[in-house]
C-alpha cells in the first residue's frame, strides 16, 4: 500500500506544470491574513481585537511579520530580499495616511446611508468599509512594488464580503460602499474622491487583445476612470480603459456603459 501510495504521489510530481514547482517558499496566506488583523488592531485598537495584544505588540509583531512574509514575497519572484526592511519601514511610515483615508470612507459610509446610527456602527457592521480598509493597506503596498501580499489582502476581503477590489485601483478620499455583494474594481481603475457604489458594480474591463499566438495581452490601461462626486447604483457595468464617468454624474441600475459619459449627467435604463 505505501509502494502505491508513493507512486501515486510521483505521478502527481511528473504531471505538475513545471510553472508550478515553486523553488523558493511563497508568502504564508495564514500569517498575512494576521498582518491584517495586526494593522487593524493598530489603526482602530477600540474596534478590533487580535490574540489580545495591545497596539505596542502590535506593532512589533507587525514589523517582525512584514519583514519575513515581505522578504519571502520578494525571493520568490526573483527578486532580492535585501529590500524587505526597507519596503518594510516604508509601509510603516504610511500607516498614518492610511488612517486618514480609512476616515473620509468612515465619514462617507455614514453620511450616505441613513441606517448607519453612528460612525462606530460602520466600523464595527458595514462589509463596505471592511473590504475599503483592507484595499488601502494593500493599495500602499501594491505601490510600493511588494508582490503577491497585497493581492492576497484584498482576496481575504473578497472572500469575507464579497467585495473585490484589485489592489491596483486608484481610489480617492470618501469612497462609500453601500451593501457591496458583487462588486468588482479592476487594476487599472481610478476613481476620484466622494464616489459611492452599490451592491453589483462592475468596474471592469472589456475583451481583452490578444498577441500572434492568440494569447490575451496582459498590461495596459483596461478599467475605466470615474470621476469625483460619482454615485453607481446596483448592477451597473463599466467597462474599458478610454471610458470615463464625469464628475457630478449618476449611473442608474442595471446599465452597460461602454462609451465615456459627460460631466453631469444621468445615465439610465428606459423599458421601452
Amino acid at each position: 500500500m505505501e509502494r502505491a501510495h508513493a507512486e501515486i504521489l510521483k505521478q502527481i510530481e511528473e504531471v505538475r506544470s513545471k510553472d508550478l514547482r515553486a523553488p523558493r517558499g511563497v508568502a504564508d496566506r495564514k500569517r498575512v491574513v494576521s498582518l491584517i488583523k495586526e494593522i487593524q488592531v493598530i489603526l482602530l485598537p477600540a474596534y478590533f481585537n487580535y490574540n489580545h495584544m495591545t497596539v505596542e505588540e502590535a506593532f512589533d509583531s507587525l514589523v517582525k511579520g512584514l519583514d519575513e512574509q515581505v522578504g519571502t514575497a520578494l525571493c520568490f519572484s526573483g527578486k532580492t530580499p535585501m529590500k524587505a526592511k526597507e519596503l518594510t519601514e516604508q509601509f510603516l511610515a504610511s500607516l498614518p495616511e492610511i488612517m486618514r483615508q480609512i476616515n473620509t470612507d468612515i465619514q462617507a459610509i455614514y453620511d450616505g446611508d441613513p441606517a448607519a446610527k453612528t460612525k462606530s456602527e460602520v466600523v464595527i457592521c458595514y462589509p463596505g468599509f471592511y473590504a475599503i480598509s483592507i484595499y488601502r493597506i494593500a493599495h500602499v503596498m501594491y505601490k510600493l512594488g511588494i508582490p503577491y501580499i497585497p493581492r492576497i489582502m484584498t482576496e481575504y476581503a473578497h472572500e469575507k464580503t464579497g467585495i473585490d477590489i484589485n489592489p491596483g485601483a486608484t481610489i480617492g478620499d470618501y469612497f462609500c460602499i453601500d451593501h457591496g455583494t458583487g462588486i468588482v474594481i479592476g487594476e487599472t481603475a481610478v476613481l476620484g474622491h466622494h464616489v459611492k457604489l452599490y451592491q453589483g458594480v462592475t468596474i471592469g474591463a472589456k475583451s481583452f487583445e490578444k498577441d500572434e499566438n492568440g494569447n490575451p495581452v496582459k498590461g495596459g490601461k483596461r478599467h475605466p476612470d470615474i470621476g469625483n462626486h460619482v454615485v453607481i447604483y446596483a448592477n451597473a457595468t463599466i467597462l474599458g480603459g478610454d471610458t470615463y464617468i464625469g464628475d457630478n454624474s449618476v449611473i442608474g441600475g442595471n446599465t452597460w456603459i461602454i462609451d465615456s459619459v459627460p460631466e453631469g449627467h444621468k445615465v439610465y435604463y428606459v423599458n421601452k
